[in-house]
């Protein structure tokens, strides 16, 4: 490994997200279950939200207009305006969640920063993922910051491009196998997984991954035993 340049994914791998949006979840389910059972509007949900990743993206107001959406058909449009205020309230408790980094996170930065490139490469809506990486602290480790629209193989070439590297010299950590490491695989770098104990459905995959160059660790302080 020839590493120049690291990237981090942020959400779930730098600091805990996906738990607060099942929070969030749970209260749109429980508004809705006197018109269907709980893991019906789960599946509902979800369905509505990647229908909408086209128009929308990722994030909390995505997640807002997917609720107010699903909750309107769901009820055959019977939902009154103070049940979608409250639908509003609970994506705006969202945006008011403190960030809480993973134990490790800023003493890995700190030993790495001198040795090789950092960057954060994450995923989402640019004034949240601004106002989280800003809450964190932890901006002035990174030499370049990137908030991408999608974390596609052409995403990350783009990135790698743009950083005037070659796939061989960048590795990628992050949470999501889907996101944070088919893709770099695929164009020849570098790519830690590490577990989150929530994961987004959409996030999935069933398949295993075999490849030299992927490691999974437990915790973020086993990078270091790499690099």
């Amino acid at each position: 490994m020839k590493a120049k340049v690291i990237a981090f994914d942020a959400d779930d791998t730098l600091w805990h997200n996906e738990h607060y949006f099942q929070e969030a979840e749970n209260k749109f389910k429980e508004l809705l279950e006197d018109y269907l059972p709980q893991h019906t509007v789960a599946r509902e949900l979800l369905s509505t939200e990647i229908t909408n990743l086209p128009w929308y993206g990722y994030g909390i107001k995505a997640f807002i207009l997917s609720m107010i959406e699903t909750a309107i058909r769901v009820t055959d449009g019977n939902l009154n305006a103070a049940d979608i205020n409250k639908i509003i309230g609970f994506g705006r408790e969202l945006l008011d969640k403190p960030v809480v980094k993973f134990e490790g996170v800023e003493q890995v930065l700190e030993s790495l920063k001198d040795r090789y490139r950092l960057v954060l490469a994450t995923k989402g809506d640019l004034l949240d993922q601004e106002r989280k990486l800003r809450k964190s602290g932890l901006a002035a480790y990174f030499h370049h910051i990137e908030i991408m629209s999608e974390k596609q193989e052409s995403d990350f070439e783009k990135l790698i491009s743009h950083l005037d590297i070659v796939p061989e010299d960048f590795v990628m950590v992050g949470n999501s196998l889907k996101s944070d490491v088919l893709p770099v695989l695929e164009l020849g770098g570098f790519a830690f997984h590490i577990p989150y104990h929530v994961t987004w459905e959409h996030e999935r995959i069933t398949h295993t991954i075999e490849n030299q160059r992927f490691h999974q660790i437990e915790r973020i302080e086993r990078l270091l035993e790499y690099l």
